[in-house]
């Protein structure tokens, strides 16, 4: 039996978060973690999304308390901006650790 079919592994891939699991909200939140905040409109044009569709995989990552709205206006434009929180930082770091937790072992190569 390989690792990755053993009973724990199999566990930790069924219980992945789902809405973490989504790949845009994956995406979302990973493009969080490694910046302070980013502007909507950065998002839109590095994820390649729809502003309906960022609009609506943000909603349910801030419905979920991954991520925080900020709303603020450049002068008279207006300006949205998202943070990962605390709780999404967590859960995407749980994310991560599951799915290394499943992954097989590498195999090992016979020499020549």
């Amino acid at each position: 039996m390989t690792e990755a079919a053993q009973p724990g592994a199999m566990q930790a891939l069924l219980g992945l978060d789902r809405v973490i699991h989504e790949p845009v909200r994956l995406a979302i939140l990973s493009l969080l973690a490694g910046a302070q905040e980013a502007e909507f409109k950065f998002l839109e044009s590095t994820l390649g999304l729809s502003k309906g569709n960022l609009s609506s995989h943000a909603a349910k990552l801030e419905e979920a308390g991954y991520l925080q709205t900020h709303k603020a206006f450049r002068g008279k434009v207006p300006v949205t901006s998202y943070c990962i929180t605390t709780a999404g930082r967590q859960a995407l770091d749980r994310y991560w650790a599951a799915l290394r937790g499943a992954a097989p072992a590498p195999a090992e190569t016979q020499p020549g």
